[in-house]
């Protein structure tokens, strides 16, 4: 993928509009598949909490040789895990990263 295309969003930040989304992978699945995505130049990488394979995918992004910087990580959270006052906290940890590039809060609790 040599030519990726961007988005700029609202905030200014530019979004690559082709990537990879980790739903229904398995976490081996998801750690290989981040790894070659971004090994191929996608730049994009979807996952959630909800997928239980965060732990994988942050691992396929350390393992991929790829710079974070150059990595836009987004991650969805229901409602109801902001109860807690560390949820946010527990995903960077599981993501072993110290930033999400775009958080999605999805559906009811």
């Amino acid at each position: 993928m040599s030519n990726q295309t961007y988005v700029k969003l609202n905030n200014g930040v530019e979004m690559p509009m082709a990537g990879i989304g980790t739903f229904m992978l398995s976490p081996d699945e998801a750690e290989n598949s981040v790894i070659s995505a971004l090994q191929t130049g996608y730049r994009l990488i979807d996952t959630a909490n909800a997928y239980v394979n965060e732990k994988a995918v942050g691992r396929g992004m350390k393992k991929s040789g790829v710079a974070r910087e150059e990595i836009f990580l987004e991650t969805k959270l229901r409602p109801s895990f902001y109860e807690q006052e560390d949820a946010v906290e527990k995903t960077l940890d599981r993501l072993d990263t110290d930033y999400i590039d775009a958080r999605v809060i999805i559906g009811p609790s």
